[in-house]
């Protein structure tokens, strides 16, 4: 029997303004601070700038040293920019003659002999270092990928402060070597930045409820496992150095039920917990769960089909919204006009109230429209069926979504909570209306991409009022036309929602597009949530923050408002040096996140991450976490092309690889040999920052529709790294020759653990087959969670298009699906699949558009080194 060719594609995708919150530190104008710090300043609206305001300063052609004052961005080839507000005053450290970090393995009180023990290996270099420095010439090494996905740097720690230091998936450093200043950072050519995963969803995570949560009285530090304790009464803070009393109750252990072992208690063995927030953190009672969904009913949305599939996954879904007893809904629909839905109990049926005065919205009612989920479940259910009817023969061609969104800010200002917006095209009525600023014929215009930023500042206004009321706003994009993301995804980068995009939906002519909102949908409403948060990261003296990324309201230099936080969201935070760490041996930065559960509890998740100091550049070098680096890069070019133009920005991130392979070899390579040299733990540089060019984010050429290009940035700013690395380099694996050496055993299942191949069409095979990971992206080129299969007989495949394995009782068969049951298990959204005809067109376009020439630049890894290697001699 001749072997049938197929390629297989996956798919996965506050309250008013004059009450005072009790949030991280500050006194606020949100409704959530703590009664032990300074009020805020009054021109808030200075603060108010997070998208446009959070522009790098001038990228120079060689980096600063040492702090320096803003200045207009301009074109230029670097990428590290200086802060962009003013840093805040720093507290002088009290450096103490001894210390000790508190761990339970460490004795209670240690002389400075056994406090250098402790922190063995901090200035040695260990065999994890030498393989990291292993200088490697990137012209002569072929195989640069290892057998298996990267894994986090290991922090050069000794084995008691790695075993409690906070997990690289939640917290991650773009060094997991702090330099001890500027100057060295400088030299090093490289970015210092965290990645934060704040609320991502946690097998085991240690909560603490306690009268007392303990802090620092300078800082407002919490305190950690890296603290260190003078004696039973006394510690010192690791961000700021005060020392501190410990309070009579800390002195009582719950785990072990035992007193005078303060080091032992939960707060100081973990470095990620949760604490149950007093009433000195909440000013007023926490929010119950309030969902509003916002659906767009014209007939564009109609003849998508979306409705039925939502109300049929809302309907599936209801009970398990995340929530209690005060849990609150409501609905509302909009074409020209805006619907409300009176859903109040006792009533026998939805009453629909219109309201076509859409140039002066009101609302019809304020006590029927958002209604108590429990007691008006029958009406909710009633409505859901019977909506998709209600509108099916709507010829309605207009969309009144800014009308429509004011309306849902009103009904939500009284408590808070989420809207949901599900809109199919471009709005064309009342405020915010928007019109098309796509030209395909200027998509490759010498002056650059035009219209990344917004048209009009309507929905970023709004954006900010939702944000100070504590409302979030979650957008579906669901348009196979231009609609202006640009513009509409301000709602949600504000106050700090989520951006959903299906640029090719249509229930019937794309079951994929449709089965990936499905699944999407139910993880969306399903997922856990917090309301009303702020999330304030700080870190050791010394060490300072100055650009956020993702998506927020900036209050101050170091906290964020973030109106809905959710476990598929993350954040970028650039930092700088402002003085010595010469006296520090360790570096620690922690992230507190305060918010409101579901069930209407306030609680405080926090994270803290200890990194060691050094002094020498191949320190520097052996901890640089390739690919923390690359995606801090990615946030800061996607920044630089709104703000300057894609060009630069494309320039800016070629000469950040020309850069490092020029200071590695001016200042730590001892080799005389001709080439591009690097160390091991920064090979794959080059090869991320190439692909990273050809993402559609920031792609040049004719194929790339604004709005992809858009969405693409905005999943940039706001995924987690395992997904943004999975975007860049995808994985790709061979399937057909899989052992069970190194394999996974699992509740009774084999797990094969197939080794990593060669983004290169020369890797493939026309007798295997291949399965390539690509994270949550698009799919409009098949971009996901993506399988090749070549050997198809193998697992008899007899269909052109297929978007399921089949479940075959062969050997190949189980193990192909435990291993994607098992890929798919370390992700949140659902994977589609996509089975595509192997033969050489396919073949080539597929490679074509995922991986080779996605952009203007050198379509081959080695095209790409040799124009950093005459970029270098220029």
């Amino acid at each position: 029997m001749s072997k049938l060719n197929y390629t297989v594609i996956f798919c996965h995708h506050a309250h008013t303004s004059k009450t005072t919150c009790m949030c991280e530190t500050c006194h606020l104008n949100v409704g959530l601070s703590s009664p032990d710090s300074a009020p805020p300043p009054n021109d808030m609206a200075n603060q108010a700038q997070p998208y446009t305001g959070y522009g790098y300063p001038s990228m120079q052609p060689a980096y600063r040293q040492g702090p320096s004052a803003h200045t207009e961005s301009s074109p230029s080839r670097d990428l590290y920019g200086q802060p962009s507000y003013q840093q805040c005053p720093q507290v002088k450290p009290q450096i103490e003659t001894s210390c000790f970090l508190a761990h339970p393995s460490l004795q209670p009180f240690p002389n400075l002999s056994q406090l250098s023990a402790a922190l063995g290996g901090l200035s040695g270099v260990p065999e994890l270092e030498v393989e990291a420095l292993r200088p490697v010439n990137l012209l002569q090494e072929r195989n640069l990928l290892p057998p298996r996905p990267l894994e986090a740097p290991e922090p050069n720690l000794s084995p008691d402060l790695k075993k409690v230091n906070c997990s690289p998936q939640t917290f991650r450093c773009t060094l997991s070597s702090i330099p001890h200043t500027q100057a060295l950072l400088n030299k090093a050519r490289l970015p210092l930045g965290l990645l934060l995963h704040p609320f991502r969803d946690l097998q085991q995570l240690p909560v603490i409820t306690s009268n007392t949560i303990v802090r620092c009285r300078s800082c407002r530090t919490y305190i950690n496992p890296f603290v260190t304790f003078l004696d039973q009464r006394r510690w010192k803070c690791n961000l700021c150095y005060r020392v501190n009393d410990v309070p009579d109750e800390f002195m009582y252990n719950p785990v072990t039920r035992s007193y005078g072992e303060p080091h032992k208690r939960p707060e100081v063995q973990n470095a990620t917990v949760e604490f149950i927030a007093s009433s000195d953190y909440m000013l007023r009672p926490p929010q119950p769960a309030v969902y509003l969904f916002v659906l767009d009913v014209s007939h564009n949305a109609v003849e998508a089909g979306y409705l039925k599939y939502f109300c049929e996954s809302l309907l599936e879904n209801l009970d398990k919204l995340p929530g209690d007893t005060r849990t609150r809904v409501g609905f509302l629909t909009f074409d020209s006009t805006i619907h409300f839905y009176n859903l109040q109990e006792g009533l026998s049926q939805p009453q629909m109230l219109v309201v076509s005065d859409i140039d002066d919205i009101f609302i019809p009612s304020h006590d029927s429209l958002m209604v108590n989920l429990k007691e008006s479940k029958e009406l909710v259910k009633d409505l859901l069926t019977s909506l998709p009817r209600m509108f099916s023969q709507s010829r309605e061609t207009h969309s009144a979504l800014g009308p429509a969104l004011q309306a849902a800010f009103k009904l939500m200002v009284p408590t808070g909570g989420r809207v949901s917006v599900f809109q199919t095209q471009l709005p064309t009525r009342g405020a915010g209306t928007l019109q098309s600023r796509e030209d395909p014929n200027q998509r490759s215009s010498k002056k650059g991409v035009q219209h990344l930023g917004p048209a009009t500042d309507f929905y970023k206004k709004l954006a900010l009022d939702c944000s100070g009321q504590q409302i979030g706003v979650d957008l579906f994009l669901l348009s196979s036309q231009y609609a202006d993301l640009a513009s509409l995804a301000c709602m949600s980068k504000y106050s700090a929602g989520s951006i959903f995009y299906y640029p090719s939906f249509h229930c019937i002519h794309n079951p994929a597009e449709l089965e990936k909102f499905q699944k999407d949908l139910e993880r969306y409403l399903t997922r856990k949530i917090g309301f009303e948060a702020v999330m304030r990261i700080r870190c050791t003296k010394g060490l300072s923050i100055h650009t956020f990324h993702g998506n927020f309201f900036v209050r101050s230099t170091d906290l964020l408002s973030l109106a809905n936080v959710n476990p598929d969201s993350a954040f970028a935070v650039q930092m700088s040096i402002d003085d010595s760490l010469a006296d520090s041996s360790l570096a620690c930065f922690q992230a507190a996140l305060l918010y409101t559960s579901s069930k209407g509890k306030r609680r405080i998740r926090v994270h803290t991450l200890c990194l060691p100091v050094v002094n020498q550049l191949s320190e520097v070098y052996a901890g640089a976490d390739v690919q923390a680096i690359t995606c801090l890069l990615a946030n800061m070019a996607i920044d630089r092309s709104i703000s300057s133009s894609l060009l630069d920005a494309r320039d800016a991130l070629v000469n950040a690889v020309v850069d490092l392979v020029s200071a590695y070899k001016s200042n730590v390579s001892n080799l005389q040999q001709s080439g591009l040299v690097l160390p091991a733990a920064m090979r794959l540089f080059p090869l991320y920052i190439l692909a990273l060019l050809k993402q559609k984010a920031l792609r040049t050429g004719t194929s790339t529709r604004l709005d992809e290009r858009v969405f693409a940035m905005c999943e940039f700013k706001t995924q987690p790294l395992q997904q943004l690395t999975r975007m860049v380099h995808p994985d790709l694996y061979r399937l057909d020759n899989m052992s069970d050496q190194g394999a996974l055993h699992l509740n009774d299942t084999v797990v094969p653990q197939p080794h990593l191949v060669h983004l290169s069409a020369e890797r493939l095979s026309r007798d295997g087959a291949f399965l390539m990971d690509c994270g949550n992206v698009s799919s409009t080129e098949a971009d996901s969670l993506g399988v090749m299969l070549c050997h198809v007989s193998a697992l008899l495949l007899t269909q052109i298009h297929l978007f399921h394995i089949p479940e075959l009782e062969t050997h190949l068969s189980e193990r192909v699906r435990a291993f994607l049951d098992w890929l798919q298990d370390n992700r949140a959204f659902s994977s589609s699949i996509h089975v595509v005809k192997d033969d050489a067109s396919a073949k080539a376009t597929f490679f074509q558009n995922l991986v080779e020439d996605r952009s203007d630049s050198a379509s081959s890894y080695y095209e790409f080194l040799q124009h950093i290697q005459l970029q270098m001699a220029k």
